[in-house]
């Protein structure tokens, strides 16, 4: 049997479910499945333990089982963004125990577990619909009927389920209405029997069937293919019976099509990567970095300071999205030795290659500049965000399927802001989003403005507008008190950022 725990950012450890137990079996495969909500702005970490029951409980419910008194067979752990990142989304892991890490180097083979995971929907197919009528009665006296449809489902007990009706079109006996959506979720499938009923209506409520038909999708597909009409039917009382009456109304079918949306986790199985990059700022403001009162003061005791808060809390999330973990990492604001005021420098110093590995490479560049650079001014967004765009847009010449993430940290308002504002609407055209995270207790109201969640889409100098909002910004000290993390805050649009970005450029996932 498999236990599977989650395990929570303050490493507490809760059960959530357990699958059936495979008797006598080394090689089993598991048919319960566990249902977890993804959520990509936090680490979602699962650990996965493997039991022996004995034969004794083998009667009683998975459920019911003390887990203390079966055998451990071996544990593993894993990030969930791990399993959907996976092309196929298939993970294997080593199976270990927990006194394996501890007595030896070299834990034994205590065999493999593979997870799969798979995003849970009926279906993301919509189909859009254009009906017409020709020939229908008049119901009313003075005038012709005023007819609308309404589109049922039929369930099993054979209650019929209205999912969608048309408007009314007053006084015509040959309607064409508007296109009904009709999502393959909400009908069950395309094969899935639909009742279309047409109605005259009456401001009463007491609406008229003038006659209707039973269809499925794949019937109306076909409809329109071949561009005929379907008799409606009136079922009518004779004796004690009913029975369908065939009225020389006719159902048309004028368009049939369908759209597929894709989801964020379909562009990851596709193969589509997101890149993080960051940029430090290295202004005077920030206070000399060996003095305990200053922004960028590095603490014996491991305390991270904001800047390496925010550097961890974004990159544990975004490294999961990135095969290689090469991050650019660069600093604005400050003098390299012996040279002038530089507003986009390499982290790690080298003069020609930007990346580090890891995000550990990223905190020990962070510390090392530190003590290289000298702390100057003014703070400016521009070179760095127009790096980013740079290396964005040879990535889409290369037609790589990546989607580059920005962190710029700083703890002052920008004093380039209309050049900022160009560089943004520039790169809103890109496969780019820019998250800035304003640390310190300086006034950032001017920073809301670049986030056009807060108001206006930017436009730049020229009058041109940003084609979207690629911009978040939050203020450190705002969510440092709460349970969200400033993190979380940040990354919970990322995913609606990128999808606006495929579908306007009608991208699609390779499959």
């Amino acid at each position: 049997m498999l236990v599977v725990y989650i395990k929570e950012r303050d490493g507490t450890i809760t059960e959530v479910f357990r699958t059936e137990v495979v008797l006598n079996s080394l090689n089993p495969t598991w048919i319960a499945k566990y249902t977890i909500t993804y959520q990509f702005e936090v680490v979602q970490t699962l650990l996965f333990h493997v039991f022996d029951v004995d034969t004794q409980f083998h009667n009683v419910e998975v459920k019911m089982l003390k887990l203390e008194e079966q055998q451990s067979l071996g544990e593993a752990s894993c990030a969930l963004s791990e399993i959907v990142t996976k092309p196929n989304r298939l993970l294997i892991l080593d199976l270990a125990r927990r006194e394996d890490s501890v007595s030896s180097t070299h834990s034994q083979h205590r065999g493999k577990l593979t997870v799969h995971a798979e995003e849970c929907f009926s279906s993301k197919t919509t189909a859009e619909i254009t009906l017409r009528c020709l020939d229908l009665e008049s119901k009313d006296l003075f005038s012709k009927s005023d007819p609308f449809l309404v589109i049922s489902k039929l369930v099993e007990s054979g209650i019929s389920i209205p999912v969608c009706k048309t408007e009314v079109i007053k006084n015509d006996l040959n309607p064409t209405w508007k296109p009904v959506f009709l999502n393959l979720q909400h009908v069950g499938s395309k094969d899935s029997p639909l009742v279309i009923e047409c109605f005259n209506f009456n401001s009463n409520g007491k609406h008229d069937l003038i006659g209707k038909v039973q269809k499925t999708l794949a019937d109306l597909e076909k409809l329109r293919f071949g561009r005929e009409g379907e008799n409606l039917f009136l079922p009518t009382l004779v004796g004690q019976d009913y029975y369908n009456k065939m009225l020389k109304s006719k159902l048309f079918v004028d368009k049939f099509s369908e759209t597929v949306q894709h989801t964020f986790l379909d562009y990851l199985a596709g193969g589509f990567e997101l890149n993080f990059m960051v940029a430090i700022d290295f202004t005077a403001s920030n206070g000399n970095p060996r003095l305990p009162d200053s922004l960028h003061y590095i603490d014996p005791s491991g305390r991270m300071n904001a800047y390496q808060k925010a550097i961890y809390e974004v990159g544990e999330v975004l490294q999961f999205y990135d095969a290689d973990k090469r991050f650019p990492a660069w600093g604005f604001g400050a003098r390299p030795i012996d040279g002038p005021v530089s507003h986009c420098f390499n982290l790690n110093g080298s003069s020609s290659n930007c990346e580090v590995e890891g995000i550990r490479g990223i905190m020990m560049a962070y510390t090392s500049a530190l003590f290289n650079v000298s702390l100057a001014g003014p703070t400016l967004f521009g070179h760095v965000i127009n790096r980013a765009a740079l290396i964005a847009s040879q990535s889409l010449a290369d037609d790589a399927q990546k989607y580059f993430v920005l962190l710029i940290i700083t703890d002052g308002v920008v004093t380039d802001l209309q050049e900022t504002k160009d560089a943004l609407v520039k790169a809103s055209d890109l496969p780019l989003s820019i998250l800035i995270v304003g640390v310190g207790g300086a006034d950032f109201k001017e920073m809301e403005i670049l986030d056009a969640d807060k108001g206006e889409r930017l436009e730049s100098s020229t009058g041109r507008v940003a084609s979207r909002d690629i911009v978040q910004f939050v203020p450190f000290r705002d969510v440092q008190s709460g349970e969200i993390s400033i993190v979380q805050a940040l990354l919970a649009e990322l995913p609606t950022q990128f999808l606006t970005y495929m579908r306007s450029r009608d991208i699609k996932p390779s499959t």
